[in-house]
């Protein structure tokens, strides 16, 4: 154990960020998605020498741009003036110039328009580049404990509970942790749709990542849900991992055992509905395989 007197300081070294010319071509950068120490030394180059920087929030930006003494004056790109500065953007690429997109925080096109603006670059025969980083997505995931060998993500879920659940149900089945961005204020509301829809499943809880107040709660769906349904309503950003389905499904005789029980106490509409959620199996498999089985007992 070191005491204050033998403390050890090390000296890493100056670093010149360098803003050399860069060819025309749209350069998508990775920014911190909290603390502005998790940005690389190329992305710093990149936004100091860009002819063109466009951002989703330009007093964002210039927080980033004032932490490292970069002299820029950044542009709007977002959704709500895509259609108008989309097509400025695109002329500047094709005049020679090199443009910069950046999102307000981590890798740009996650959950913002930035698409629509590479989507009609690369139609025009113009250079897209990455400039890799920071992503609340996997930094989420890697911290989440949970299988990241295939994973899913699946953005933001919609606000309308019975719109969220349809979703939920149409990823049931994908064989790998599911990550989602959510609102801290929808946060409990979904979680509980989540224990319904999918059933029995670890999961985890990002928030504020590489921030001061850093969260990340484990447990189950259920449990995590009970949890933010009594907490106080949290802050910042959210990503939500659910691991994998925990329950494979069984032989064949006794997923038809199952599918009887449940028709016996509800229609069988919704008796494969559960039957899926219990399984994993496929709910319109489950739904034909129960009238066969309803068919062939005469019933």
């Amino acid at each position: 154990m070191q005491t204050e007197d033998h403390k050890r300081a090390y000296v890493i070294g100056q670093t010149e960020i360098v803003a050399r010319p860069l060819p025309a071509a749209l350069y998508l950068v990775a920014t911190p998605i909290g603390n502005l120490g998790d940005i690389t030394l190329r992305a710093l180059e990149t936004l100091a020498a860009a002819d063109v920087l466009a951002c989703e929030d330009t007093r964002v930006t210039r927080v980033l741009l004032n932490r490292y003494g970069i002299r820029q004056r950044p542009v709007a790109y977002h959704e709500h003036n895509a259609e108008e500065a989309g097509p400025k953007l695109i002329e500047a690429l094709e005049a020679g110039r090199s443009v910069a997109l950046v999102s307000d925080a981590g890798t740009p096109l996650v959950s913002d328009p930035g698409y629509r603006l590479v989507g009609t670059a690369l139609e025009h025969g113009i250079r897209v580049v990455p400039i890799p980083g920071a992503s609340a997505v996997l930094a989420a995931l890697t911290a989440s404990g949970l299988p990241s060998d295939a994973f899913f993500f699946a953005g933001f879920l919609p606000v309308k509970d019975g719109q969220r659940r349809t979703r939920l149900a149409e990823v049931q089945a994908v064989p790998g942790t599911l990550v989602f961005f959510e609102s801290p204020r929808r946060l409990a509301d979904t979680l509980a749709a989540m224990a319904d829809v999918l059933g029995v499943r670890q999961a985890a809880v990002g928030r504020e990542l590489t921030k001061t107040f850093e969260e990340l709660r484990r447990g189950t769906l259920a449990e995590l849900a009970a949890h933010y349904a009594e907490a106080d309503t949290p802050k910042g950003e959210v990503v939500l991992c659910v691991g994998p389905s925990e329950v494979k499904a069984d032989a064949p005789e006794d997923v038809d055992r199952l599918l009887l029980s449940l028709a016996s106490e509800m229609p069988a509409s919704k008796a494969a509905a559960e039957a899926a959620r219990m399984t994993g199996g496929q709910k319109p498999a489950l739904y034909r395989r129960l009238l066969e089985l309803k068919e062939s007992d005469g019933g």
